[in-house]
């Protein structure tokens, strides 16, 4: 391996000489943007007990949060209206990066990718020993590309990474209220590895993680973008949805709008042939175990009407989902697949037609082994860097 390779793999990896993180109750969260997520992940912490900070560079991100009452959360989970910069018991609003972090036991990435990768850079010379970031979703290989990030930016601090495939409720943003729904079980995996005590730590405000082996297991188990892409895209006369008929002229019940609901046996079919593709390219790199497809596609659509139901996002969300998806969940994929020799044509088509919608090369962006310190030849050189990335070569 590379010396350059061989600082990634002890900077990502490395034991420090502090208490494993986790030890201790969560009492100080950093939530790093001002989205949805950002917004539910805050509320979430503060309804923990959390003395919760929430950065953002935007003002008018930070001024939307101010003129309104508050942070509400409707329907499942922890209800109520959670103030912000109200003193004591409220979630405390900043536009300096340094001292929304300092001292905080977690800190959570949010927004779209690209937001995700500047925060890992701007925050390598602002971490200290023993600090928690999370990435939820992580999609396929965030923490390994957070971490590679991380070392460019001359990160010296003994951190841990945490890659969570999704957060505890599916959410429709109205305003400064959000309308939750319950989520199902999500994988989960720390970088390095061995550090699971802090997925107990992150359970008052992420119940719903399910601890795997490793971020490489996480990343795979990742099938976000192959359930909501063809759910998105494929709609019309000539595929079916998976909702109830609605009669001519009548219109459909809010509570039949359903993520779910836009998938019928046509995008099943396609999304079945891309977990494959993801199963195939998985056992490859020595992963297995993942879900059966029905259980996996349940996991990422959420249920078809009722508790547990997906909201179906506007244009705009919809647009940013499928970006995402294409940049961390396909790109990383068909990555590794090249590497090892495996064919996944409907992967490839998805993150081409997708390009083609959006009117740009969005796959160009995207997560490739080799722009993430994972410079090898062959899928066995591929397994070994991970080892060595998550395990420190022990």
């Amino acid at each position: 391996m590379s010396a350059d390779f061989e600082d990634f793999a002890r900077a990502a990896s490395r034991v420090g000489s502090r208490a494993a993180p986790g030890d201790a109750r969560l009492s100080r969260v950093a939530v790093l943007g001002g989205g949805a997520d950002a917004r539910l992940l805050a509320a979430l912490s503060l309804a923990a007990d959390c003395d919760v900070t929430l950065f953002s560079a935007y003002g008018r991100e930070l001024e939307m949060l101010r003129a309104s009452s508050g942070i509400a959360l409707r329907g499942a989970g922890p209800i109520g209206s959670y103030q912000v910069d109200r003193g004591n018991a409220s979630v405390a609003l900043t536009a300096e990066l340094d001292s929304a972090v300092m001292g905080a036991e977690v800190i959570f990435l949010t927004g779209p990718i690209h937001k995700q990768r500047t925060y890992a850079m701007v925050l390598a010379d602002h971490l200290s020993d023993g600090q928690v970031l999370v990435l939820a979703p992580g999609r396929s290989l965030g923490a390994v590309e957070a971490a590679w990030m991380l070392r460019l930016g001359g990160c010296t601090a003994d951190v841990t990474l945490v890659e969570a495939q999704g957060l505890p409720f599916w959410y429709r943003a109205e305003g400064a209220v959000l309308e939750l729904s319950e989520a199902g079980p999500m994988a989960a995996a720390t970088l390095p590895r061995g550090r699971e005590k802090v997925l107990e730590m992150l359970a008052p405000v992420l119940p719903n993680l399910v601890s795997v082996e490793s971020v490489v297991a996480s990343g795979f188990a990742d099938l976000s973008a192959a359930v909501e892409i063809p759910a998105l895209l494929m709609g019309g006369v000539g595929l079916t949805g998976g909702g109830v008929a609605v009669p001519m002229g009548a219109k459909a019940l809010p509570e039949n709008e359903t993520f779910a609901a836009l998938i019928g046996l046509e995008q099943t079919r396609l999304i079945r042939a891309l977990a494959e593709e993801r199963r195939a390219v998985a056992q490859a790199y020595g992963v297995r175990g993942l879900p059966d497809t029905e259980t996996w596609i349940a996991a990422f659509a959420g249920a078809d009407r009722g508790e547990g139901s997906r909201p179906v996002p506007d244009a705009e969300t919809a647009r940013a989902m499928m970006r995402d998806g294409v940049i961390g969940s396909l790109v990383p994929l068909a990555s590794a697949a090249d590497l090892a020799g495996v064919v996944v044509p409907q992967t490839k088509a998805l993150m081409a037609t997708v390009g083609a919608i959006l009117d740009a090369d969005v796959a160009a962006a995207g997560r490739r082994l080799e722009n993430m310190g994972i410079t090898a030849k062959t899928a066995d050189d591929a397994r070994r860097a991970f080892d060595a990335i998550t395990t420190g070569g022990h």
